[in-house]
């Protein structure tokens, strides 16, 4: 990794020996620059637009099914559970050529590009999110929705206001899981893509890598490397204020019971 980052420093048009520092493939080159390219524009818009809307579409849909499977007894329940990890267990090249199939040859008339796109990486990622958020479920247990609802709240204000609340560090834990997944993704979304216009970064540095492109495609590399360590670092500051504001709500409970 930092190889490829050095190399998009680079002065020439060399990607494989190191030459003079310079900025010419960020934004010195007025032609091939990360900041003057539309298509390396158009590739990072998409692939951040993608990552975004499968976590605001992916994480509440997941929340609400491992919270309907945890609580949910019944013997087509197991069978759910197990449908979850179907996603997960199955190569991601299988999965690609299935919801190819699918948006091909089943469902022909859904619009194609960045929603098919955005359908596969939901379906996709939603099993990681019921996964963390069941663990999670299972670990706090129903004690305290069982309080809450002795205590007069209803069934959704105890999930509301009680067990919602418990989930915020796998719930936030989800979303950059989500959030790294659609963004590293290259098969289903290079299997869904309809051409140039619905381009990310791993389908555009593939496709220039084979084409003997220049260091610009480092240097996007390298952007995208920095926006995902920065999203990784805040998400670590957060989840550790979470859990030394739990610990600290913990103490203050047991100091006044």
């Amino acid at each position: 990794m930092l190889v490829a980052v050095r190399i998009s420093f680079n002065s020439g048009k060399s990607r494989s020996t190191f030459q003079s520092p310079s900025m010419r493939w960020y934004w010195g080159d007025p032609v091939g620059s990360v900041w003057h390219d539309d298509s390396l524009h158009t590739a990072m818009a998409n692939t951040l637009k993608l990552a975004a809307l499968c976590m605001l579409i992916a994480v509440p849909l997941g929340v609400a099914m491992a919270i309907g499977l945890q609580r949910w007894r019944s013997k087509l329940a197991a069978a759910s559970n197990g449908l979850m990890l179907v996603p997960i267990v199955t190569p991601e090249l299988v999965f690609g050529v299935a919801l190819f199939i699918v948006f091909t040859q089943v469902y022909t008339g859904l619009p194609g590009g960045l929603f098919t796109q955005l359908l596969g990486h939901v379906t996709f990622t939603m099993s990681f999110v019921v996964i963390i958020v069941r663990g999670r479920l299972i670990a706090i247990g129903d004690q305290y929705e069982q309080a809450a609802r002795d205590l007069g709240a209803t069934r959704l204000q105890a999930i509301r206001l009680v067990l919602l609340p418990m989930l915020g560090p796998a719930i936030f834990a989800s979303l950059m899981v989500t959030f790294a997944t659609s963004v590293d993704d290259f098969v289903i979304s290079s299997f869904l893509s309809t051409g140039a216009a619905t381009e990310t970064v791993p389908i555009k540095i593939y496709s220039g890598a084979r084409a003997g492109s220049t260091p610009a495609l480092n240097a996007l590399a390298t952007v995208m490397l920095f926006i995902t360590l920065t999203v990784v670092g805040v998400a670590g500051l957060v989840l550790r204020r979470m859990r030394r504001q739990g610990a600290g709500d913990a103490g203050l409970t047991s100091l006044t019971a």
